[in-house]
């Protein structure tokens, strides 16, 4: 049983009718769910995950008014759930969920998963917020929200980017993908610095499932997920076994980054990003810039975000 199917059972057969006895007053307030840190907040979870931070064990969000009144005694509660469900151990929880699992009030949840208690409210703090962070804040599922509120902003980073904020990091990514991949790759080969190549090649395949995600206007997960979450993606989606070809050395390394960027160029020319004939991404970054409304982001180094 997957990790989020394993919270879900464990909420419906022990913690729905714990809220209910105990709590009867605030059973439509509590929000319930799984997200967060960890590979089954992705779905990615397997055997192998197994051996460590994984429990059986589910989210509990509440305002901070109810936080205070309630969150003592639903923390209590919650840890007198029994402590194995399933064959699966449910770990020990701190106060107010400083764990992955357990209660804590929503502006904690969103704070600790992406840095900001609620949805970012400039265009530079949407910018400069790790991709990885804001993919754990919306990953997972929600169970229960009749109060809306964890959902409410849940909803509003699902959405996906500002349209500015896209096409900055677009412009930063083609920029990295053209100079490390397209340029110093093969420079550094040509030296014998058989290193420095390997690092360029790894610099442009982490900015290309970047792009790739942003292209979906998706959020990119941590590394160890990229590769997994990429193959789900709608959009070049396919690219993700060209993007590991072309670390493990499977095929020619060269042509595969020319053949990543082409489809990278096409699909951001039909998204009406660019329109230029280059078959070198750096100019298309540099379009794309000029597309951008927001004066501060446009004036920003193209590389930055």
């Amino acid at each position: 049983m997957k990790g989020l199917e394993l919270a879900r059972a464990y909420y419906e057969e022990y913690g729905k009718p714990m809220i209910r006895k105990e709590f009867p007053g605030y059973e439509m307030r509590i929000a319930v769910g799984l997200a967060g840190e960890g590979s089954e907040c992705f779905g990615y979870d397997d055997e192998c995950s197994r051996d460590h931070d994984f429990e059986a064990g589910f989210c509990l969000w509440l305002t901070e008014k109810d936080c205070e009144e309630i969150g003592f005694r639903l923390f209590r509660a919650y840890e007198k759930l029994p402590e194995i469900y399933r064959g699966i151990q449910k770990e020990k929880t701190s106060f107010y969920g400083r764990d992955r699992r357990g209660v804590m009030e929503i502006g904690d949840f969103y704070e600790r998963t992406m840095g900001y208690r609620t949805v970012p409210e400039s265009l530079e703090e949407w910018l400069f917020i790790p991709e990885y962070a804001l993919a754990q804040a919306v990953n997972g599922e929600v169970f229960r929200d009749d109060l809306g509120l964890f959902s409410q902003v849940r909803q509003c980073l699902l959405s996906g980017y500002p349209e500015d904020v896209r096409k900055k990091k677009i412009a930063a990514r083609a920029v990295t993908m053209a100079q490390s991949g397209q340029y110093n790759y093969e420079r550094c080969r040509k030296r014998g610095e058989y290193g420095a190549a390997a690092m360029a090649l790894a610099e442009f395949v982490q900015a290309g499932i970047s792009m790739v995600f942003l292209l979906n206007n998706r959020y990119t997960p941590y590394y160890k997920w990229m590769f997994r979450g990429m193959k789900e993606l709608p959009v070049l989606g396919w690219l993700a076994q060209d993007m590991e070809d072309i670390l493990t050395g499977k095929q020619d390394q060269s042509m595969l980054v020319e053949k990543v960027s082409a489809a990278v160029i096409q699909e951001m020319k039909r998204q009406g990003l660019t329109a230029g004939s280059w078959n070198y991404l750096e100019p298309h970054g540099f379009q794309v810039m000029e597309q951008i409304r927001d004066g501060t982001l446009r004036n920003l180094h193209v590389m930055e975000g």
